[in-house]
């Protein structure tokens, strides 16, 4: 029974844990994904430019890089435990901020809450990866990690799923010129009865993080990060000049932005250039998220055989193609093509990772903050993708298109420039394949 045990991916005492840990991998997930969806929400119900209705994402995304680093000093300084506390709390509070924001129909206290419960997810995150680790030997880490987080994509499908059906189902069909054309107590009404519909799956999502909040505040373990003193100035001192390190921040900054900025847009694209509804455009992006993920699984196999910096060049190479394509090509292929670009960003977020994170010793922690905070990209490249939209300013690139077509479809050659800034890291700083 002892041999079990010490080879048991997880041991007995901590399977609960573990189960509750896992609820917050797919919590975080969902939440990721479902907020994406807010920016065409807000818009529509708040008659919103692209580029102001992409301040959600600056909120969400802004704070995800404030609170990453404050995060692992938490955990150091007290337990893992603590940081899951913490870090619920933050999103409990964050999502009940999302009923005065409805009730007063107010973008801004929007934005509020967005930002503090962004903050309690980037906790979340800092916090459950090493606490995951800590439950069990150093021999089963790896896959008990691995588990874990195989999870978190069951929680993003989720997300773009309720979305798609609670949030966007729900908003009413008239356009933006009907509803300026409308009586204020018209459009209040209509407002009102949509932002009912955009709490429904935060405030729902609430009972679960309490259910999960409880347990582990009547726990009594206190899993602490005990892997030595953490200095932070000395370490980002050294961590600047080692050039595989800091290009790596960059290039997750430019990563991250050109994700967070081809979702957020994805719904829009296809609004324009189709013709359709928020919610009949949401099936695009859902079937993007799937290529995403598929091809995450397909990479992290072949990685065994592929040196992963070269696999990443290629995908680079093909995100660049995917989204000239969505700029050039014609409605229905440039659809495609635009659906494609998540199928070639899928192994990005890690695979960068790990290289900038190669040979860093006890740097480690304070460098993985530091990739974390470069989560920041998503603040700052989706509302100037944003603002190009709303002023097509590059649509003077795409002759063959006109008026808000061409506006969205020029706007993608910003994801061009940061899929070459991961072309070139690949290609200067690659990793050796996987054993």
């Amino acid at each position: 029974m002892s041999t079990i045990e010490k080879t048991a991916i997880v041991p007995k005492k901590y399977r609960m844990h573990f189960i509750m840990l896992i609820s917050c991998f797919v919590l975080w997930g969902l939440l990721n994904n479902m907020t994406d969806n807010l920016v065409p929400a807000f818009g529509k119900i708040f008659m919103l430019e692209a580029a102001d209705s992409s301040l959600v994402q600056v909120a969400f995304y802004g704070s995800y890089a404030v609170l990453a680093l404050p995060a692992a000093i938490l955990i150091k300084k007290y337990s893992y435990r603590n940081g899951v506390l913490v870090g619920l709390g933050l999103y409990i509070i964050g999502a009940m901020g999302y009923i005065p924001a409805a009730m007063l129909q107010n973008f801004n206290l929007f934005l509020v809450s967005v930002f503090v419960l962004a903050g309690g997810l980037s906790i979340l995150e800092t916090t459950c990866n090493p606490y995951v680790i800590s439950l069990g030997s150093e021999e089963t880490s790896v896959r008990r990690l691995n588990l874990a987080q195989a999870f978190n994509p069951i929680g993003s499908l989720a997300g773009i799923i309720m979305a798609k059906y609670i949030i966007l189902g729900n908003l009413h069909p008239a356009t933006y010129e009907e509803r300026v054309a409308m009586g204020s107590e018209a459009l209040s009404k209509i407002q009102n009865n949509e932002l009912i519909w955009v709490c429904v799956p935060y405030v729902s999502l609430v009972v679960i993080a309490i259910i999960i909040w409880c347990f582990f505040k009547r726990s009594k373990g206190s899993e602490k990060d005990d892997s030595g003193e953490l200095n932070i100035i000395e370490s980002i001192k050294k961590l600047v000049k080692i050039p595989r390190y800091a290009f790596g921040v960059i290039t997750q900054f430019f990563y991250v932005g050109v994700q967070i900025a081809v979702w957020t847009w994805t719904i829009k694209y296809v609004m324009v250039t189709v013709g359709i509804d928020e919610a009949s455009a949401a099936k695009y992006y859902l079937i993007a998220m799937f290529g995403f993920i598929a091809c995450r699984w397909i990479c992290t196999a072949l990685m065994k055989y592929i040196e992963p910096g070269i696999m990443m060049a290629v995908f680079a190479v093909l995100g660049i193609l995917c989204s000239l394509g969505a700029i050039y090509l014609p409605t229905n292929l440039s659809v495609w093509s635009l659906v494609l670009i998540s199928s070639c960003m899928s192994l990005m977020f890690p695979t960068i990772y790990g290289i900038a994170l190669e040979g860093l010793g006890k740097e480690v922690k304070v460098g993985a903050a530091g990739l974390i905070m470069a989560i920041l990209g998503g603040a700052v490249i989706t509302p100037i993708m944003g603002l190009f939209i709303d002023s097509g300013k590059l649509s003077s690139l795409v002759t063959s298109y006109q008026g808000a077509e061409a506006a969205v479809r020029s706007a993608f050659f910003i994801p061009v420039v940061c899929f070459a800034v991961v072309l070139i890291y690949s290609l200067c700083f690659r990793k050796k394949k996987v054993a």
